[in-house]
């Protein structure tokens, strides 16, 4: 018996595939691509240290010496690479963060030592809080506590208006040691307004700010803490960032920021908060930077090595995902390997 032909299709009959079957015309027909420019590149810088140390919980990252982040840079700069974010780990903490500010602060020195280096080639972005340089781990000054006294149990509480005037002056001492950008992450109520004044009366007027504007109060930041040695008792922090069921209310802090002066926003983490990033890059006509975390670097990474991922695959499909939700620049531990993966 003959076996039957298929039927052919109808007429105007879609067929998906067609655009799908080569490399070359996936590449063709991309909607959403990732370029090396779109990437900044987050690191951590450790005063007092003779080589680079490895975080544990971010295999293939470390804190860095100041010869090694140099290193770095200009790697990140051949990759193409669009800018760095400095975060510093001091020698020594205190209650008020004072090495941020200091002229002899890790990060005013790494950053001396990159603008020299590279001038313009790379942007220099400054993370802008004092979480790292404290030594109760909180983003602000602590000049009060809840619940008891503090050292004695009870919860500390981060004074909103004496942390301004401190992000003011950290804000200038990253500017005069050479950051391109100020990127404040603290969440405090009033920041970029403080920091644009204080920026301003210091003739700094035609630096940036990048305004971590909706930085979630995430269980995704947990390798950082390694990474930035964040002290153990730094406590709850829902109190001044962004509680995760809202939505609506990120749209509000982002109006506020941009009120106050924000060049360009932030969302934080980026892949729970996809929605988040798409709703901001709707109604904002400023630049938006969606932060990858150490949680999300952390996870793939973990998978990876089990051999439950494919792991270039996932790094590259993720960075997609948060430049498809409307992210024009993602910060990624990945960032440097990323430009080289999307350019091979």
């Amino acid at each position: 018996m003959r076996a039957e032909s298929p039927a052919p299709a109808r007429p105007g009959f879609a067929r998906g595939r067609r655009l799908r079957s080569t490399p070359a015309l996936r590449r063709l027909t991309a909607q959403t691509r990732v370029a090396p420019a779109d990437l900044v590149l987050p690191v951590f810088v450790k005063q007092g240290i003779d080589e680079p140390v490895p975080i544990s919980s971010m295999p293939g990252v470390v804190q860095h010496t100041l010869d090694s982040l140099r290193k770095t840079a200009h790697e990140a700069a051949e990759a193409g690479v669009g800018g760095m974010m400095l975060f510093g780990i001091p020698a020594d903490k205190d209650p008020v963060g004072s090495q941020a500010d200091a002229a002899d602060g890790i990060v005013n020195v790494a950053l001396q030592q990159l603008r020299a280096d590279l001038g313009d080639e790379l942007v220099l972005m400054a993370d802008l809080c004092l979480c790292e340089y404290t030594d109760h781990g909180h983003c602000g000054v602590v000049t009060s506590s809840r619940g008891g006294v503090r050292g004695q149990g009870g919860e500390l509480v981060v004074d909103n208006d004496p942390t301004l005037d401190r992000y003011a002056a950290v804000a200038i001492a990253q500017a005069q040691a050479g950051a391109h950008l100020v990127a404040p992450s603290g969440m405090m109520d009033g920041q970029v307004a403080a920091i644009r004044a204080g920026l301003d009366g210091a003739a700094f007027t035609e630096t940036p700010i990048l305004a971590y504007a909706a930085k979630y109060a995430s269980g995704f930041y947990g390798p950082f803490r390694e990474a930035a040695e964040g002290a153990p008792q730094f406590g709850d922090r829902s109190t001044y960032q962004m509680d995760p069921p809202n939505a609506d209310e990120a749209l509000r802090e982002v109006a506020q920021d941009l009120a106050e002066g924000a060049d360009a926003v932030m969302v934080k983490p980026a892949l729970p908060y996809l929605d988040i990033v798409a709703r901001v890059a709707e109604a904002v006509q400023v630049p938006v930077s969606a932060y990858q975390v150490s949680g999300e670097y952390a996870m793939v990474e973990a998978a990876a090595a089990n051999g439950w991922v494919d792991r270039e695959r996932a790094i590259l499909e993720t960075l997609t995902a948060i430049r498809r939700a409307g992210a024009g620049q993602v910060l990624t531990y990945w960032a440097v390997e990323a430009a080289r993966l999307v350019t091979r």
